[in-house]
């Protein structure tokens, strides 16, 4: 936390207390309706806020026992410190006691003294104890209300003050005891009005010590009382004064304007010339300092210091000797230190001595680090802190360093219900639900200061302000009220309006928008508009003076109404807000188009969000306003929208309980998080690094999550934002938060109650993300926000197992050599600690040069996927060529040594591609991309079993297998990868049964599947490969299998059962029967078996879907029963599979079941459109068909792949429009950038090749042959006989003529019982 404002302080003399208690130092003020109390400039202990309405008059602190009292004009509060479990120090209320209301206005005192005795005076002086239950044990009326009263440590006087008082009263304690309590009085005599009084502090509290009295007078002097026993009757004498107000320097005597006077008791002063001694010997013990040896022979005296500061900043100070002594000699008084600094005239910024408000002082000195803190209580509202050494306070010499402001307290007195920042961040409005307003300015104090928050312009504006513009950096304001428009000009400390404007417009006033600039140098004119609940809208032209040719201007000012306009095309608008800034600074370029900066955003009650840019005309006094772009994200009635120029979105739903982020530029959703009911979602702020990284501030009532996006992961599915930050006040403040914002340079202030914290952009070490990402530690331990969040976006390394990973999808296997090649190469001579070089030394040419420019006519060099990509020069050091033994020398460093680059769990998928690649490299020539592609990630799936959630391959996978052509080689490899026995889990994990397209072999790996469900357990039991006999039609294999099944407690009933012949009608009905017991008693697959053996093939495949939820398994069962054109597989893909994929977005299930169909138009098309506008569905799409993981760019790769395969794909390639497919590889450019594949982006669209347009025939059907850029006789001719135009259908395929299966014969029964070792 860089910046504390606790709260606007109450201009009350008792509005501040300070003291030390247990060693520690202890602050506490009254701001508004609270206490807040305070460990140093920037630590706050607690806030206590108060019910009650009545305002809090007075506060005190007990050193002796840490009690703090506080008083309204009713009542007093008594709170008790309370030590925590985790070492926190709190305050807990002890008791509360009524008090008689002072017949005037005039203020309560308050004042601890010993065994917790609590002086409260008004216009009668009332003493109570606090042991146990409050008891009142004296009380004395008095003839005009007290200003000021005071209870020494020992509770043997009280002075009393009034106002205006020549006079002040002096009680001593007569009697100590609880039952009768006595006190004489008498005057101590002064020639003007007494302003302040205070009793000497002990230098230990347990020390019993002369009690000391200083009076401070209008006549510039403090009087110094000491007590003594006189017969007169006068108990106390004066010790000495000091003349303030007059120069000690030679010459004559000139009075001063003596502004700032104040004691520094002698433990305080002592403890800090010790330490400054101490400092001085650590460092050089040797070096004469005359400055420190002078304060070191006045602080043996142990004397109290009086100090002094004029108007001109000349500071003087004395010291007292010996006060306590009652010898008659003369006093100890004797002049330190005279020194004159701007310091001290200025206070260093915090307020001018030549025009102060009243001002209360209070000093300690913080014994860590001996430096005196001096508390000025400004009756403006604020309490300047202020450290200093004093050795440098009285330093004689030139000296910069004599006053250092650590901070100023300062706030509002009710709380926060709204902020608004400008669009730099350097200035933002607070405004209360009572209708305070302050401008605060976020900067440095100094060049060497952290950024903090000062107030710069308090706002005396009334009523309810609809909307709040901040302007030119904080210099203006424009308020929005329910009929007018008002100008205030916050330059001055108090802001004064300017100008003001009435208005009537249509609707609900919705925003305050700041349009960008029609002429950039002129600074003086403004444009600002509204928008109405109507759609209507209003843009006024407001008028600056010119404050850079005279800061101090006002002249020129003005509102007038510059035009009205209308947003077209938007119904039911629920709301308009500016945008929040986020990105690099913008550059107008005066054209109205997409590119244009965007200014606003707006939403409907159905969900629609748009985003805004507008174009003021000053020739036609216009505003033109365009939608840049527009997504319906199905929300209806969100309760929360707020949107950057980054085009993000963020919106809440009705119950302020779950909250999703778009991308509306890309009309993609991006995350979604469900809370419980009691985290209520209350704001969202935005704000981003300098190279355009979102940051998104989600606001509960006690917390603020702070969401960083990540880089997109489609391999391993991983989140697109994350929380790297959660900033709580709980610990703080017991007030809910009211509302943030993002200020300049990452830091987010946050205000709750009366109170602004401000955060910077430090993150501790706590979080796992950032801990895990292997960032460098700062000297303090912790990171910046900025630097974590350029970590986990941006541009990967080349060797990164992400980037490695797409470069196998789009086919650079060769170049995914050459990396782990070189990384091999760098890791043999690599030192633990050292940042690995993020290229490998490699040219940048080889990530997106094709082939044919290096030279090269290997491989495939059309369109985007390129095999290998380029030529490696003879000599570089890449002579090496990459096998499995290289891959284990990898694998054997990264298990030794961290790369800073990668994080553990990126270490690890790192060694496990690169096992990946060298496994493939040995198959390498046998196979070709496709199921390169499926064997590299097949293996790497099998390496991640059991830290991923992933029960089966992806469709993605199952893709590239499907389109292989080395099919049988793959089913090879996932049998060894099964250890020779593959099961149907097995099987479904790989995903087989849906990438085999011949259905001779899927036969007959169904049935080695049977036999491996049947032997995997001892008992031999059959019921486990009903299923897939049945699905076979192998009743009889079945059937003598039970014959053996002895011991199985159904073996008679099934064996009989199965002996009957099922295609007679009654068995099949008893099969039926049976299937729908077996149902019953949720014996769920065993069912679906009767369902086969009573031919309703259907009703097994229902059974598989909606009660196994198994889909493989359905679809498995429809090809194994009746082949890959039946009815039933046609219903299911089209009525289960389709709409499943429309539902969820998944364009790789939906290519895959319109290849399947026979459609293999729909199938390249549904690669390149989203699936829910080419299948109808009964329900509206999920939330999940628009997650950004249906976006994969590895989709560009297979629609490049299939488009040219075969005259079918090519006529659906045909009906992607030239515009489209244009999109289509943007956007997938822009993927591989949000992937951190920058290069693999610009190899995309550097070497696509658009198909040709072709015109449409006759019929209005496009010949698919016009496409082809050249004559290919690879390309086949599967349409229909009966012409183009017609719908094709599975059954009007050509029968494709296929080689009678190499890898399983079907045996006959005995064959088989023999192969069961029987």
């Amino acid at each position: 936390m860089s910046a504390v404002l606790p709260g606007k302080s109450r201009s009350r003399p008792q509005g501040l207390a300070a003291g030390c208690w247990s060693s520690k130092n202890i602050s506490v003020y009254i701001s508004g309706r609270a206490l807040t109390i305070l460990s140093d400039a920037r630590t706050i202990l607690q806030t206590i806020y108060d019910d009650d309405e009545t305002p809090l008059e007075a506060v005190a602190l007990d050193e002796h026992c840490g009690k703090i009292a506080s008083c309204t004009s009713t009542q007093v509060r008594v709170y008790k410190p309370l030590s925590l479990q985790d070492g926190a120090l709190k305050w807990a209320l002890e008791c509360a006691f009524p008090i008689a209301p002072p017949q005037s206005e005039a203020p309560h005192a308050l004042s601890w003294g010993s065994s917790e005795e609590l002086l409260v005076a008004s216009d009668s002086l009332h003493l109570y104890t606090t042991q146990g239950d409050p008891k009142k044990i004296w009380e004395k009326a008095l003839p005009n209300p007290v200003k000021s009263a005071t209870l020494s440590c020992d509770s043997a006087y009280i002075i009393s003050v009034g106002h205006y008082d020549r006079f002040p009263k002096v009680w001593r304690r007569l009697a100590y005891g609880t039952d009768e309590v006595r006190f004489d009085v008498c005057y101590l005599r002064h020639p003007e009005a007494v302003t302040a009084v205070r009793w000497r502090k002990p230098f230990h509290l347990e020390q019993n010590t002369d009690n000391v009295l200083y009076t401070f007078c209008v006549d510039a002097t403090v009087r110094v009382w000491a007590p003594n026993d006189s017969q007169d009757g006068r108990h106390w004498h004066l010790w000495g004064k000091i003349d303030v107000g007059a120069s000690v320097q030679d010459g004559p005597m000139m009075p001063r304007d003596v502004q700032l006077t104040f004691v520094v008791d002698s433990r305080d002063f002592t403890a800090s010339v010790e330490r400054a001694v101490k400092d001085r010997m650590a460092d050089d013990s040797s070096t004469d300092d005359v400055a420190l040896d002078h304060l070191v022979a006045v602080a043996q005296r142990t004397p109290e210091i009086v100090i002094a500061v004029d108007s001109e900043g000349l500071m003087s100070a004395w010291a007292l000797e010996n006060v306590e002594s009652s010898a008659t000699d003369s006093p100890r008084i004797f002049n330190i230190a005279q020194v004159r600094s701007r310091q001290f005239e200025l206070l260093s910024g915090f307020m001018s001595l030549k025009n102060i408000p009243h001002v209360e002082i209070c000093t300690y000195c913080e014994r860590r680090s001996g430096r005196l803190h001096i508390l000025m209580h400004a009756f403006d509202g604020r309490i300047g802190v202020f450290t200093t050494n004093v050795v440098d306070l009285f330093d004689p010499t030139l000296n910069e360093k004599r006053l250092t402001l650590e901070t100023t307290w300062s706030g509002h007195s009710a709380p926060i219900q709204k902020m608004v920042r400008n669009f730099g961040g350097q200035a933002v409005v607070s405004r209360t639900s009572g209708g305070e307003s302050i401008l605060w300015k976020h900067g440095r104090t100094s060049s060497k200061s952290e950024p903090t928050l000062s107030r710069r312009s308090i706002i005396p504006a009334e009523g309810h302000i609809h909307r709040i513009s901040v302007i030119r950096k904080g210099r203006f304001v424009i308020f929005l009220r329910e009929k007018s428009i008002m100008l205030w000009d916050c330059r001055p400390r108090t802001a004064e309006q300017m100008a003001s404007l009435s208005y009537k417009a249509l609707g609900k006033p919705l925003c305050l928008v700041m349009l960008p600039r029609p002429q950039i140098r002129d600074y003086t004119t403004a444009h600002i508009a509204t928008v109405t609940s109507e759609g209507k809208g209003i843009v006024w032209e407001v008028s600056l003076p010119r404050y850079f040719d005279d800061p101090g201007a006002t002249s020129g000012a003005g509102i007038r109404e510059f035009c009205r306009f209308e947003l077209h095309n938007v119904k039911d608008l629920s709301y308009v807000l500016p945008v929040d800034p986020a990105g690099s600074l913008p550059v107008a370029h005066g054209f109205l188009d997409v590119f244009a900066r965007d200014v606003a955003i707006s939403y409907t009650k159905s969900g629609r969000v748009d985003f805004w840019t507008a174009r003021v005309d000053l020739e036609q006094q216009n505003v033109d306003w365009l939608s840049t772009c527009t997504t319906e994200t199905g929300l209806s009635n969100p309760a929360l929208v707020s949107g950057s120029m980054l085009k993000k979105a963020a919106l809440v739903n009705s119950t302020r309980s779950q909250f999703t982020i778009w991308d509306i530029g890309g009309a993609r959703l991006e995350f979604a998080e469900t809370y419980q009911t009691h985290n209520v979602i209350q704001d969202l702020d935005w704000t981003s690094t300098p190279d355009s990284q979102s940051i998104l501030a989600v606001g509960f009532q006690y917390r603020v999550l702070l969401l960083s996006q990540m880089r997109f992961d489609y391999l391993n599915k991983g989140p697109a934002w994350a929380s790297i930050r959660e900033i709580s006040i709980r610990e703080l403040t017991p007030h809910p938060i009211g509302d943030s914002t993002w200020l300049s340079d990452g830091h987010l202030v946050i205000g709750a109650g009366n109170q602004m914290f401000v955060h910077d952009r430090s993150i501790g070490s706590s979080d796992q993300l950032i801990a895990d990402s292997r960032m460098p530690h700062r000297k303090d331990g912790a990171w910046d926000m900025f630097e974590a969040v350029q970590r986990f976006n941006g541009p990967l390394p080349v060797f990164h197992p992400q980037f490695l990973s797409q470069c196998i999808l789009v086919g650079k296997s060769d170049l995914v050599r050459r990396i782990l090649i070189s990384l091999h190469n760098t890791l043999k001579y690599y030192i633990a600690g050292e940042k690995v070089d993020d290229y490998l030394g490699l040219n940048l040419e080889e990530f997106f040069v094709p082939l044919e420019t290096h030279g090269h006519t290997r491989g495939k060099t059309n369109g985007f996927s390129v095999n290998g990509d380029t030529h490696t020069e003879e000599g570089d050091g890449q002579d090496e060529r990459f096998s499995e033994k290289t891959a284990t020398a990898i694998n054997e460093k990264l298990t030794k040594v961290g790369i800073p680059q990668l994080t553990g769990p990126e270490q690890i998928q790192l060694a496990n591609i690169a096992e990946c690649v060298g496994l493939v490299e040995r198959h390498r020539r046998s196979i070709d991309e496709n199921g390169a592609r499926f064997m590299l990630f097949f293996r790497q799936h099998a390496l991640h079993k059991g830290r991923t959630q992933e029960v089966h391959l992806s469709w993605r996978e199952i893709n590239w297998a499907y389109h292989s052509n080395s099919q049988d080689i793959l089913v090879d490899f996932v049998t060894r990868q099964g250890q020779g026995r593959l099961a149907w889990a097995d099987a479904r994990e790989s995903g087989v049964f849906m990438w085999l397209s011949d259905i001779a072999a899927v036969k007959a790996q169904f049935e080695i599947i049977a036999r491996n469900e049947y032997t995997k357990d001892e008992d031999r039991n059959p019921i486990g490969c009903s299923l897939f006999y049945l699905a076979l039609r192998k009743k009889s294999v079945l059937h003598g299998l039970w014959r053996m099944a002895v011991g199985v407690k159904e073996q008679a009933a099934t064996q009989r059962l199965l002996s009957n012949n099922f295609a007679d009608p009654k068995w099949k009905t008893a099969a039926l029967k049976n299937a729908y017991a077996l149902l019953s008693k949720r014996r769920f697959e065993y069912a679906a078996a009767f369902f086969l053996l009573g031919d309703d093939l259907e009703g097994a495949v229902n059974v598989c879907l909606h009660q196994v939820k198994d889909l493989q398994l359905a679809i498995a069962i429809c090809r194994v029963y009746e082949g890959d054109g039946g009815s039933v597989l046609r219903k299911v893909l089209q009525e289960e599979v389709l709409p499943m994929a429309a539902q969820e977005g998944d364009r790789w299930l939906a290519s895959w079941a319109f290849w399947m169909l026979g459609r293999r138009d729909m199938a390249v098309r549904a690669l390149v459109t989203p699936v829910y506008e080419l299948v109808e569905t009964p329900h509206s799409p999920d939330i999940k068909a628009r997650l950004f993981l249906t976006d994969d760019p590895a989709l560009v790769v297979l629609y490049e792949q299939l488009r040219h395969r075969t005259l079918q794909t090519l006529r659906g390639a045909s009906k992607v429009t030239p515009k489209v497919e244009w999109e289509f590889v943007l956007h997938s450019a822009k993927l591989y950038d949000r992937m951190g594949c920058d290069l693999l982006g610009l190899s995309l669209v550097r070497n696509w090749e658009f198909q040709k347009s072709a015109k449409p025939d006759f019929g209005g059907d496009v010949n698919p042959l016009t496409l082809l850029k050249r004559r290919s006789s690879l390309v086949v001719d599967d349409l229909p006989m009966s012409g183009i135009g017609r719908d094709i259908s599975r059954n009007d395929l050509k029968k494709k003529v296929t080689a009678p299966p190499t890898q399983f014969q079907e045996p006959d029964a005995s064959s088989l019982l023999d192969s069961f070792g029987f």
